[in-house]
């Protein structure tokens, strides 16, 4: 095979061997194919993949429309379908660490990556809370450089914090912080395309702080960021209120403060077809917006179409940059 691909190619990272990943994976790898003719490359164990398409009975004719490169980090006997393990989560940390590989090599040029499950990454012996900081790791740089950015239907919102308390969040928050989370996404929608995104920063508080009588973190916060911003000539809006903001719908992004305000409102929109990507990082990496589905995982019953649509995003992607 060539160094590089044209155009370049999809691969897909597996995620938790012992979830629905495997599943899934193969069948958003046909969900492409059938959409844009693109074959992905898979990226897991042979053996698992001939399995699961023996559980999906795929004929020979069907499984032309992928391919597998086989990373050899999972032993036969650590697949265990349904069981959380140190093992599968060393697995998924390797099909990341692979994947990266591939795309430096010039063999893909964006990387989807199934669920992963956090207590078996960490159980391996890496701290972990998500693809973002794990991405960052593994390209080196900060972690505080790599923000996820949430899309469903068209809405899209990056995170200023993401897993902690509020309390703590909110305390460590300042307007540097907000400016770099919408760095990053300014710059991933300027690679898709977008050649001046318009943004919006939702407020800490209830009315984004009305003026201090709900709070004045917005004070010092986010107004002192969007004026920063401003002031560089992009176009932001904002300290808005979230409800408001996220209810008109009018930017190309947002940027939200703290984990839930993004993700409630992106997963009422599509519980099930959330696409996140990692923003901030030197290249394209998107997952999903679920978990690993440990009770169905291995028998043939998981939904594909949250990591079908990140598959497609990602091929958009690819043919825009």
């Amino acid at each position: 095979m060539s160094a590089a691909l044209h155009p370049p190619r999809v691969g897909v990272a597996i995620g938790d061997p012992n979830g629905i990943g495997p599943e899934i994976a193969v069948l958003a790898a046909l969900a492409l194919f059938a959409e844009t003719g693109a074959r992905a490359l898979i990226l897991g164990e042979d053996w698992l993949i001939a399995a699961v398409c023996q559980t999906l009975q795929l004929d020979a004719q069907a499984q032309r429309a992928f391919d597998v490169h086989h990373c050899g980090v999972l032993a036969q006997a650590d697949w265990q379908p349904g069981k959380i393990s140190a093992a599968a989560g060393a697995a998924t940390v390797g099909y990341v660490r692979v994947a990266i590989e591939l795309q430096r090599a010039g063999r893909i040029g964006a990387i989807g990556a199934a669920p992963h499950c956090e207590a078996a990454v960490n159980a391996s012996g890496t701290p972990f809370s998500g693809y973002s900081g794990l991405v960052a790791d593994l390209l080196g740089v900060p972690r505080s450089q790599a923000h996820l950015f949430l899309e469903a239907q068209g809405l899209r919102i990056v995170h200023a914090t993401l897993h902690e308390g509020v309390r703590a969040a909110v305390a460590r928050l300042t307007a540097d912080d907000v400016q770099a989370t919408a760095q990053a996404a300014r710059q991933t929608l300027q690679q898709w395309g977008i050649a001046e995104p318009r943004l919006c920063v939702v407020g800490i508080n209830p009315h984004a702080g009305e003026d201090g009588l709900f709070g004045d973190e917005d004070e010092y916060v986010t107004k002192p960021a969007v004026q920063a911003m401003r002031a560089l000539g992009w176009s932001v809006d904002g300290p808005m209120a979230a409800d408001v903001a996220l209810s008109e719908r009018k930017h190309d992004a947002y940027v939200a403060m703290l984990h839930d305000q993004g993700h409630i409102a992106v997963k009422m929109l599509s519980p099930k077809g959330a696409t996140a990507w990692v923003a901030g990082v030197p290249l394209i990496f998107a997952s999903v917006g679920h978990g690993a589905a440990f009770d169905i995982a291995g028998l043939g019953r998981a939904d594909a179409t949250a990591l079908s649509e990140t598959l497609l995003l990602l091929h958009g992607a690819l043919q825009r940059s």
